[in-house]
C-alpha cells in the first residue's frame, strides 16, 4: 500500500481511507485488530504521529476503539456499506 504525498489529500486521510476500505471489504472485519502503529509505519513510512491522526479519524466515524493494553479493534463496519 503506498501513499501519494504530492497529492492535495494529506497523507492521514488517505491512510484511514485505505483501513476504512478494508474494514468494508472485509478484510479486517468485526472484532479484529487494525494493524498496530509499527506494524503501519513500516507498511506507509509515515511518522507515528500521522498514523495516529489516521486512526482517530476511524475512531470519530466510530469504526474503531481502542482496548487497552490489546490494540485498536474495528467495531462496526460504514452504514450503507
Amino acid at each position: 500500500m503506498s501513499i501519494d504525498r504530492e497529492g492535495p489529500v494529506p497523507p492521514y486521510r488517505q491512510i484511514a481511507d485505505q483501513l476504512r476500505t478494508q474494514i468494508v471489504d472485509g478484510s479486517i472485519p468485526v472484532g479484529r485488530r487494525i494493524p498496530s502503529l509499527v506494524e503501519l509505519e513500516q507498511t506507509y513510512g509515515v511518522a507515528r504521529d500521522t498514523l495516529r491522526k489516521a486512526v482517530q479519524v476511524l475512531k470519530d466515524e466510530g469504526l474503531v476503539e481502542t482496548v487497552s493494553g490489546m490494540g485498536v479493534f474495528v467495531i462496526a463496519v460504514p452504514a450503507g456499506e
